[in-house]
């Protein structure tokens, strides 16, 4: 398998985490449970599932409204997106 490939399954891995992870924290959230911490959010985002968890957030309108995670996100976006193309493309 090529470098490609490889990012791809970590990506893709990150990205299921990183749903599974914001919906559960919502549903926590309405039912008054244990929350997952915005720091563990933000580690899964920074690891590689920021993309998934932007989109999840914005879909289930779950914390819109905090600037940590709506500037916080698309900047892991852009790097994750940086990072991709210097692996990939720059030898």
């Amino acid at each position: 398998m090529d470098k490609s490939a490889y990012i791809l399954i970590w990506l893709g891995t990150m990205s299921i985490i990183a749903v599974i992870m914001t919906v559960y924290d919502k549903r926590a959230a309405r039912k008054g449970r244990s929350r997952i911490s915005e720091k563990a959010l933000m580690l899964e985002a920074f690891f590689g599932g920021a993309t998934a968890m932007y989109t999840t957030m914005q879909i289930i309108r779950h914390k819109t409204k905090h600037t940590s995670f709506m500037v916080g996100l698309p900047i892991f976006i852009i790097v994750h997106i940086a990072l991709i193309v210097a692996v990939v493309f720059v030898h």
